[in-house]
C-alpha cells in the first residue's frame, strides 16, 4: 500500500490452489487449470460497487509436492500447485472502508465434507479499513505454502501462522468456507458484502469441525493446526485470522484461507514378493540372472537379498536387477523387506540357472500337396532339448523327440499358417518361437468334357495358375496359354499342366468328342429306377451354342418339366412324386454355332 494526499494505492494479491493431479473431464463449470486473468470487485461497506471489475493476472505459479517416505506405510504423494495473482488499484479513504472480493463457481472436485462440492462456489475477500480506523493498513496474510501427506488414524500438525507487516495482533479460528452466492455454473458472480453465505457442509462436518478426527482438528493461538483424522477423503479446511491494532485493540478485519487437505489411507501389509521359481532360460549363455521385486512396501523400504552362492546385497530399489552366479545350478534365494524393523516380511525361492537356450527353425517347400520340411535349428548350451511340440496352425500338434531335428507335413490347402515350435528341456526351461509361412497352391481346371460338331471351333477353358501347357498340342492355336482355340475334327483327350510362379503344379484333363452336326440327339426311352443307368432323360447337343427351351408334356398337355440344363435332364418326377409309366411329348429349341435356329420335337417312353 502507498499513499498520496487524497488516494491510496493498494497492491491486491490473490493466491489460488489446485490439486495438480485432478482433471475435470467433461463436467460443466469445472476448472482443472488456473484461469488467467481472474476478476475481483470492489464494494463500499454498504454494498455499493465503486469500481469496474479489476483483472488480476498470474505473476507466477509454484508446485507444492510432498511424498510419504516411510518404510512401513504405503507410498503416497500430495501434488498441489499455487498461483499468485496481482493487480494494483487506487481508492480514496471513506468511512466504513472497502471490501475487495473474488468469486466463482465451482470448486470442481468431489469433497468429503461439502455437499455437491463440484457445483459449490467460493468467495475470497479482504477488508480495507475506513477513515475512522487505518485506511493505510496492510492485511495479514498466510506466507506459508506447503503440501503435506496426511495419513488416516495418524496425528499430524501443520503450521498455518499468518504474517502482518504492521506488527498487528493476530488471533486464529477455524471458520466456515464461503460460497459465491450465485446460481450454479456461473463462471463469476459479483455478490456484494456482507459475506456470510457458507457452503453446505455434510453432517457432522462444519466450519469449526471440517474433518472430524480423534482428537478432532483444532488450531492454536499461534496458528498451528493439529488433528488425528479418522476417515480418508478430501476436505476443505478454512482458517480465519483476525487482525487487531496492538495499541488501541481496535478490530481491523478478518482474512480467511481455504486449505485443501487430503487424508490418505497409508496403512499397508508389508509383503515380500518375488518369483518362487525363476528359470533362467535366456538365449544369452552368461550366468547373470534377472531378478524382479514385486513386494508391497513403503517408499523408503530396504530389501536384503541372499542368493544361495555365498553372496548377499542390500538395496532400496524395487527395480529389476541382475545377479552374477559363478556357475550353473539350482540356488536358494531369500529376500527380507525392512530387515531390523517391526514391519518386516520375507520370502524364499529357487533359481534354476541354466541359460543359453535358443529356439529357431527353418522351412523349405511352398506347395500344397507336397511335404513341407521343417528343420529345428535350436540349441542349448547348458542343457538338452528333450522334445519338440510343433503347432502347425491345424487342430492337433505334432510332438517329436529331442534328437529328431526334422519334421515333414503336407498342408491340405494354400494359406498363411502360423507355425510355432515349443522346446521342452531337461532343465525345466520351455521356449517357443513362431513364424508365418505361406503355402501356395494351384487349382488346375481344363474345362468340362464337351461334344462338338465337326468343323466347330472351341475356346479351351483352362484356369487355376500362372503357366499352362496342353498336351498333345494337336489342333490348338497355342498349347502354352490358358485358353487356346481348338480347331479339330476327331475325338481327342487333352492333359493340362498348370503351375504358378513358386513352382507348384497340378494336372487336369478334358475329353472332346465330335459328332456329325450341328444337331441335338434325343433318346426315345429312359428308366428312372435308381440303378445308375439311363436314370435321366436329357438331350445331347452337338454344335449348339445357346438353348431357348426344353419342355416335356404329358398326354393331356400338362407341362411337367422345363429346363435348358442338358447335363442334368428330367429325373422322371412331377411335383416331387414319380411320374407314371407312359409316353411323353418333348420339344426343344436352340441356336447352333452358325447362328441357325434348330427346333425339334418327339416322344419319349418312361419305363421302370
Amino acid at each position: 500500500m502507498t499513499e498520496d494526499n487524497s488516494r491510496y494505492r493498494y497492491l491486491i494479491t490473490l493466491k489460488l490452489y489446485r490439486d495438480a493431479d485432478f482433471t475435470c473431464g467433461e463436467r460443466q463449470g469445472c476448472i482443472d487449470r488456473f484461469e488467467n486473468p481472474v476478476t475481483a470487485n470492489v464494494f463500499s461497506s454498504n454494498g455499493a460497487k465503486v469500481l469496474s471489475s479489476v483483472y488480476l493476472y498470474i505473476s507466477f505459479t509454484r508446485p507444492l509436492i510432498d511424498t510419504l517416505k516411510n518404510p512401513c506405510l504405503a507410498p503416497q504423494a500430495q501434488h498441489l500447485e499455487v498461483a499468485f495473482y496481482t493487480a494494483t488499484i487506487e481508492l480514496p479513504p471513506i468511512a466504513g472502508g472497502y471490501y475487495v472480493s473474488s468469486q466463482r463457481c465451482c470448486r470442481g472436485e468431489k469433497l468429503s465434507n461439502i455437499y455437491d462440492s463440484e457445483h459449490e462456489g467460493s468467495t475470497y475477500y479482504t477488508v480495507i479499513p475506513g477513515i475512522e480506523s487505518r485506511p493505510d493498513n496492510n492485511s495479514a496474510y498466510f506466507d506459508r505454502d506447503t503440501a503435506i501427506v496426511i495419513c488416516n488414524a495418524m496425528p499430524f500438525q501443520l503450521d498455518y501462522a499468518a504474517y502482518d507487516e504492521d506488527g498487528d495482533s493476530l488471533t486464529y479460528q477455524l471458520c466456515s468456507a464461503l460460497t459465491d452466492g450465485s446460481s450454479a455454473n456461473e463462471s463469476n458472480s459479483t455478490t456484494p458484502p456482507p459475506y456470510n453465505t457458507t457452503v453446505s457442509y455434510i453432517p457432522p462436518y462444519s466450519g469449526s469441525n471440517p474433518m472430524g478426527g480423534s482428537p478432532g482438528i483444532s488450531i492454536s493461538s499461534k496458528g498451528l493446526i493439529t488433528c488425528t483424522p479418522d476417515r480418508p477423503g478430501k476436505y476443505v479446511v478454512t482458517v480465519c485470522v483476525n487482525e487487531y491494532d496492538p495499541v488501541t485493540k481496535q478490530f481491523l478485519g478478518t482474512h480467511s484461507k481455504d486449505i485443501l487437505l487430503t487424508v490418505f489411507n497409508c496403512q499397508t501389509k508389508i509383503t515380500a514378493i518375488f518369483p518362487s521359481v525363476l528359470n533362467n532360460c535366456t538365449e544369452d549363455p552368461s550366468l547373470h540372472v534377472p531378478i524382479t521385486n514385486s513386494s508391497v512396501a513403503g517408499y523408503t523400504s530396504t530389501y536384503y537379498w541372499t542368493f544361495g552362492d555365498g553372496t548377499d546385497t542390500l538395496t532400496d530399489a524395487k527395480t529389476m536387477f541382475y545377479h552374477q552366479y559363478p556357475d550353473t545350478g539350482v540356488y536358494k534365494v531369500k529376500m527380507v523387506v525392512n530387515p531390523g524393523l517391526a514391519c518386516t516380511d520375507s520370502s524364499e525361492g529357487k533359481v534354476f540357472n541354466y541359460p543359453g537356450l535358443t529356439a529357431g527353425f527353418t522351412s523349405s517347400g511352398y506347395c500344397r500337396g507336397d511335404p513341407i520340411l521343417f528343420n529345428d535349428t535350436s540349441s542349448y548350451v547348458y542343457g538338452n532339448i528333450t522334445s519338440h511340440i510343433w503347432d502347425l496352425g491345424m487342430l492337433d500338434s505334432i510332438v517329436t523327440p529331442g534328437a529328431e531335428r526334422a519334421m515333414r507335413y503336407v498342408f491340405p490347402k494354400g494359406d498363411v499358417y502360423t507355425i510355432s515350435l515349443t522346446l521342452l528341456t531337461d532343465k525345466q526351461c520351455v521356449k517357443t518361437v513362431s513364424k508365418n509361412i505361406r503355402i501356395y497352391e494351384v487349382n488346375p481346371y481344363a474345362g468340362n468334357d464337351t461334344i462338338l460338331a465337326r468343323g466347330q471351333q472351341m475356346v479351351m477353358q483352362g484356369s487355376g495358375g500362372d503357366f499352362y501347357s496342353w498336351s498333345p498340342s494337336d489342333g490348338l492355336s497355342n498349347p502354352n496359354i490358358a485358353q487356346p482355340v481348338l480347331n479339330y475334327n476327331r475325338d481327342i483327350s487333352f492333359a493340362l499342366r498348370v503351375s504358378n510362379q513358386q513352382g507348384c503344379f497340378g494336372f487336369d484333363s478334358v475329353h472332346i468328342k465330335y459328332y456329325t452336326g450341328p444337331e441335338m440327339y434325343v433318346p426315345n426311352a429312359f428308366s428312372p429306377n435308381g440303378d445308375g443307368l439311363n436314370d435321366h432323360f436329357r438331350f445331347i447337343p452337338v454344335g449348339i451354342t445357346t438353348y431357348k427351351f426344353f419342355r416335356i408334356f404329358n398326354r393331356w398337355g400338362t407341362e411337367i418339366y422345363s429346363s435348358t440344363d442338358f447335363r442334368t435332364g428330367w429325373d422322371g418326377t412331377f411335383k416331387g412324386a414319380p411320374a407314371p409309366v407312359d409316353t411323353y411329348i418333348w420339344i426343344l429349341q436352340g441356336t447352333d454355332f452358325n447362328g441357325k435356329e434348330i427346333m425339334k420335337k418327339g416322344t419319349v417312353t418312361l419305363v421302370r
